[in-house]
């Protein structure tokens, strides 16, 4: 699967809004075929900025979500709102869902 995570700077007027004005592009990337994940984040510490953790099936359902509507529309209606240009972490893993994370496990019986 593909993950990516991007970080995204909001405007401070439009940070606690960003949930509503990305509301349509999320709605619609989590509706594609090849999503497995669409998911925002606040950071806790500084409230203009969040974080995005998608996953994509594979490289062609990354292709067309980068080649939907959806995101070329996100591609105009979404920057006006942000302080600076989104950083992000792309990769390719060896998965297809989230791992248990073994350190932290919780009993069985619980």
């Amino acid at each position: 699967m593909i993950i990516i995570t991007a970080k995204f700077q909001i405007l401070p007027d439009d940070a606690d809004s960003w949930p509503d004005i990305a509301a349509d592009f999320t709605r619609a990337t989590r509706a594609e075929a090849g999503c497995l994940w669409f998911d925002w984040s606040r950071d806790v510490e500084d409230p203009t900025t969040y974080v995005l953790i998608e996953a994509f099936r594979d490289d062609e359902a990354g292709a067309a979500h980068v080649q939907s509507e959806h995101f070329k529309q996100a591609q105009q209606s979404l920057p006006p709102h942000l302080a600076a240009t989104p950083r992000i972490v792309n990769a390719t893993v060896p998965q297809d869902d989230w791992s248990l994370l073994g350190e932290l496990a919780v009993p069985a019986d619980r």
